[in-house]
């Protein structure tokens, strides 16, 4: 079955930053496009950003543009999300998630499965 697990989350001062990571297995991961999803206290599910199976394409939300990093690394089943410049408001869950086709998806509608997360909070 699909496991996405998400890692490299925690605390961080604003202005900082971090590099997530996300382990897939259960599926063909060179196949599909993977993204980032996040959810912060009270907010509905953000999407951040998506790669296509080949990285050939990538985009992000335009609140995270010029500051989030998305990568895959096919050999290794897993895909990264480094974030620089952290503001308060990146605070929230954040989960990787797997694309239903092999182009890079906009929205949530095209991811079908996403991870449990990990925690990153903002603060000084």
């Amino acid at each position: 079955q699909v496991q996405l697990v998400e890692s490299g989350g925690g605390l961080v001062q604003p202005g900082n930053s971090l590099r997530l990571s996300c382990a897939a297995s259960g599926f063909t991961f060179s196949g599909v496009g993977m993204g980032w999803i996040r959810q912060a206290p009270g907010k509905d599910l953000e999407w951040v950003s998506g790669i296509s199976s080949d990285a050939s394409g990538i985009t992000y939300a335009h609140s995270v543009q010029g500051r989030f990093t998305i990568s895959r690394d096919n050999a290794k089943n897993t895909v990264y999300l480094q974030i620089d410049s952290l503001k308060p408001e990146d605070a929230a869950v954040y989960m990787c998630a797997k694309g239903r086709y092999r182009v890079v998806g906009t929205s949530l509608l095209h991811y079908d499965y996403w991870g449990q997360g990990t925690q990153v909070t903002v603060s000084s």
